[in-house]
């Protein structure tokens, strides 16, 4: 599809222009009929040129979408009807723009699901799949209802490991910047004036003055080398599968952290999972659909070593205790889940376990970081105090009056 920007009058006799996706000029007249304007005149854009296609549609946007075609579809409005007051009452205009492409597929004879699924930057996998369930099921408002739910516990997750990653970061990145201005400003400030009371250096003071020697000498070290080292392990990620499974795999065992974002991600895991399996959506499925939206390697292997052993004819709990990633009391409870045929509902226990853990873990990190950083820093600023005025001390202690 090429993008148009156009110019058009609405009943009221007012102009307005933007930008729409269509196959041809032909296209573009008909979907602005739809939103009851009269073209005036278009033209044909590139798409590095629109500002209307970087712009992003957000959760809350989506939660929207979600909420709006709940209520519409529980009262029994059509799908076509309900996504044309949306479109009409929306404010984004790439969400608009979205909904207006969505309804012109329908009217071509796709269903709504496939009509989603050609808007994947909106639309991810789990969404579409989840709508195509309720459409085969007719449980097509349960399902918005439970898309909306889960849009809305994924923004409070993403919340959360923000929570987790930013406050460590931030008051680490402070921390190294005073070590920094106190070993290459304040320090080599004080040296001239430690080296000419003329005694003997006390070894810590000796080794202050060598540390910030080092920090002047080599200063790339600290500042360059990082960048470039992050940059070099981003690109090797990229490129080499290898080397992504082992840096995931390291990032789950970095001291209090890693453990924090495996749950994180096994949270969310059971939580699609369940959502996807309740609508009606085959468990292999499930786990192949969940697989491709996990983002760490080393855990999308081990999930599909478990979907393998479903494939062999060997349990789901079973199967999970294999892969090492659950603790013997979520097996369990899956465990439960599958006999009883419940497992939806187990796994969204699962999932509320994590929760539980994950907020009452980050709250301990948080708690622990703060002070951790300030002993480290007062260390120190009580290093580089002790160093300095120890010679003045001993110098003084030495005088004859």
């Amino acid at each position: 599809m090429a993008k148009y920007q156009y110019k058009a009058v609405d009943p009221k006799g007012r102009f307005q222009s933007g930008k729409l996706d269509a196959a041809n000029e032909i296209e573009l007249e008909a979907r602005l009929v739809q939103m009851n304007l009269e073209i005036i005149r278009c033209k044909e854009v590139p798409e590095r040129s629109t500002g209307l296609s970087r712009q992003k549609i957000s959760r809350s946007d989506i939660i929207n979408f979600c909420f709006h075609m709940e209520l519409l579809t529980r009262a029994g409005v059509s799908i076509v009807d309900g996504l044309e007051d949306l479109r009409d009452s929306v404010e984004h205009p790439k969400l608009r723009e979205v909904v207006i492409s969505v309804i012109h597929d329908i009217e071509s004879g796709r269903s709504l699901s496939e009509a989603l699924a050609e808007q994947p930057a909106t639309f991810d996998e789990v969404f579409v799949n989840l709508i195509a369930a309720g459409e085969m099921s007719g449980q097509l408002p349960e399902v918005f209802r439970s898309l909306l739910d889960m849009i809305k516990w994924q923004d409070e997750l993403i919340a959360t490991t923000k929570k987790l990653l930013i406050m460590p970061a931030f008051v680490g990145f402070a921390v190294l910047f005073v070590i920094g201005f106190l070993m290459m400003y304040l320090v080599p400030q004080l040296v001239n004036f430690i080296e000419s009371i003329g005694s003997t250096l006390p070894l810590h003071t000796q080794l202050l003055i060598a540390t910030s020697n080092f920090f002047l000498g080599y200063w790339y070290l600290f500042t360059v080398l990082p960048v470039f080292l992050f940059i070099l392990v981003k690109i090797l990620a990229r490129t080499s599968k290898s080397v992504r499974y082992q840096l995931d795999k390291l990032k789950l065992k970095v001291w209090q952290i890693g453990p924090v974002l495996k749950k994180i991600i096994l949270s969310r895991f059971s939580n699609f999972f369940a959502m996807m399996y309740k609508a009606g959506v085959p468990v292999l499925q499930c786990i192949e659909i969940t697989e491709r939206t996990t983002t760490n390697a080393a855990i999308r292997s081990a999930l599909e070593n478990a979907r393998q052993g479903i494939e062999e004819g060997k349990g789901v709990s079973a199967s999970f205790q294999n892969t090492g990633l659950f603790p013997p009391l979520v097996i369990r409870m899956i465990k439960v889940g599958e006999t009883t045929g419940d497992l939806d509902e187990a796994l969204l226990n699962v999932s509320y376990f994590y929760d539980r853990d994950i907020k009452d873990s980050i709250d301990k990190i948080q708690a622990m970081v703060q002070p951790m950083m300030t002993m480290v820093l007062g260390g120190i600023l009580g290093w580089v105090m002790i160093s300095v005025m120890g010679p003045v001390y001993d110098s003084i202690s030495t005088m004859q009056f």
